[in-house]
């Protein structure tokens, strides 16, 4: 069958549609996204309507604009995954709309434009969807895997041996969350570039302690037979660390070694927002977001006793794909 799915992420809106069926990889099709920010859309609630001001996590809801972007880009999603032949749409809504005090309303107005539910996913099922990926993409003989998945709202992780982990949870620490709160202008959000010592360093420790007070839940399985990175930032720093371009395909092996991404990261602080975008495997859109992200890598490896993350083409959305076709072969056997 031709299966769509629709993730609407802190950064960017991706569909993708892909043929599927049961015990077969799920067959890229077409893809179609764009990018949304709705990160930078959240604004304190009661705050005008143009996202003048950057919301806190507290109070903050997705602005009138950012909801006119996130119906705008699902109803041409859904134009496209028609066109394509699509029998079945998964929509699903990550950080962004799950963190926003108003996500009822927002889901509710792109429904009522555009007949399109989108679902809010846990944190938890973020990292378990993402784990049953990486999972089925290196099989059993990985044996015991420690998953790690940097969105642009929160940063996910997960840990086991079978095909559901045994642990998985959801920190607030995406890279474009990080970058817009202490990366940015606090009056206009407006990125900043080169980033000072100290301010690094602060947000180098916040970062730890968020990311340790709860690492006991994976360290006490022991070291993981196969530590593993997913998703878009960690590919952008698999790239600036020497990984091979994505045109090379996604079955050449992808790494980021700690002792490469380490002297990286005083180095990426010190750029200007046009060199990071210079940088191989990093778009001008996202390079502000680059040092955040590569601070909570450095943090995930160090803490839980990493010396490289392996890097997995599937993620996420391959995850819904996975449980949804699973889903349906218990359906045909019944």
């Amino acid at each position: 069958m031709r299966l769509g799915v629709l993730d609407i992420g802190s950064n960017t809106g991706h569909l993708l549609v892909v043929d599927a069926h049961g015990g077969a990889a799920p067959l890229p099709a077409s893809s179609y996204k764009q990018p949304l920010r709705l990160a930078e859309h959240l604004v304190p609630s009661g705050a005008p309507a143009d996202d003048a001001a950057p919301g806190g996590p507290d109070d903050a809801i997705v602005s009138a604009a950012g909801i006119d972007a996130l119906a705008g880009f699902t109803a041409d999603a859904l134009r496209v995954a028609e066109d394509q032949g699509c029998e079945e749409i998964l929509a699903f809504a990550t950080s962004a709309v799950r963190d926003s005090a108003n996500s009822d309303a927002v889901l509710e107005e792109v429904r009522s434009r555009t007949g399109v539910r989108i679902e809010v996913l846990a944190g938890a099922d973020e990292a378990r969807l993402t784990f049953l990926a990486v999972r089925r993409w290196f099989g059993w003989s990985a044996g015991r895997l420690a998953v790690f998945d940097i969105g642009g709202g929160s940063l996910e992780i997960a840990g086991g041996a079978d095909e559901a982990p045994e642990v998985a949870w959801s920190l607030p620490l995406g890279a474009a969350r990080l970058a817009r709160a202490h990366f940015a202008d606090p009056a206009t959000g407006t990125p900043r570039a080169p980033l000072d010592e100290d301010t690094v360093r602060e947000v180098r420790r916040l970062v730890r302690a968020e990311i340790a007070r709860d690492a006991g839940r994976l360290l006490r399985a022991g070291a993981p037979d196969r530590a593993v990175a997913t998703s878009k930032t960690f590919r952008s720093l698999a790239r600036i660390c020497g990984a091979a371009p994505s045109g090379e395909g996604p079955m050449v092996p992808r790494s980021i070694p700690l002792t490469a991404l380490r002297p990286w990261i005083p180095k990426l602080a010190a750029m200007s927002l046009e060199e990071l975008g210079d940088l191989p495997g990093v778009s001008l859109n996202r390079a502000h977001q680059v040092v955040a992200g590569a601070l909570v890598a450095e943090a995930c490896m160090d803490l839980f006793g990493l010396t490289a993350l392996e890097i997995c083409p599937w993620a996420l959305r391959e995850g819904v794909i996975l449980e949804r076709l699973d889903q349906l072969s218990v359906l045909d056997e019944s």
